[in-house]
């Protein structure tokens, strides 16, 4: 089991802990439960979401994200395919469009991946989680509040 926090992020896991799962189903393309997230870690008992409306500022990450993707496909298409601005070239249109079906594909990794990135710039990781609990917040339920 891996604590490095890139392969964290990348695997959906709680940041404190970087064992436990933030999503209840690891699939991303299971669309009835895409968004639903753990209401705290089933390991350590870390809150997802630490206030109201926490991951608003996700919209950020996953912008970035994007932009980042339609980059490098175009550096890689550039570099591998080729393409010039020429009125009678089509290859720019050909790389647009099979980079947007794509990414509409990808969406869904792409969100859960904002969110991990996102909890993980707020809460940080605790070698010794297990002998250190949690401080109780008002986002707590009594029942977290046992972890």
């Amino acid at each position: 089991m891996s604590k490095n926090i890139v392969v964290s992020m990348l695997t959906n896991k709680c940041p404190r802990c970087r064992e436990g799962k933030l999503f209840v189903s690891s699939n991303p393309y299971n669309l009835a439960n895409i968004t639903k997230m753990n209401d705290a870690c089933p390991i350590c008992g870390q809150p997802t979401e630490i206030e109201v409306g926490f991951y608003v500022g996700t919209g950020y990450v996953s912008y970035a994200l994007t932009v980042a993707y339609f980059v490098s496909t175009f550096v890689a298409w550039k570099v591998l395919i080729g393409m010039t601005f020429d009125l009678d070239d089509n290859r720019i249109l050909y790389w647009l469009f099979s980079a947007i079906a794509l990414v509409i594909l990808l969406q869904p990794i792409f969100m859960r991946l904002s969110r991990s990135i996102w909890i993980a710039m707020f809460v940080s990781y605790n070698k010794n989680w297990k002998e250190e609990p949690l401080e109780y917040n008002e986002r707590m339920d009594e029942k977290m509040k046992e972890h």
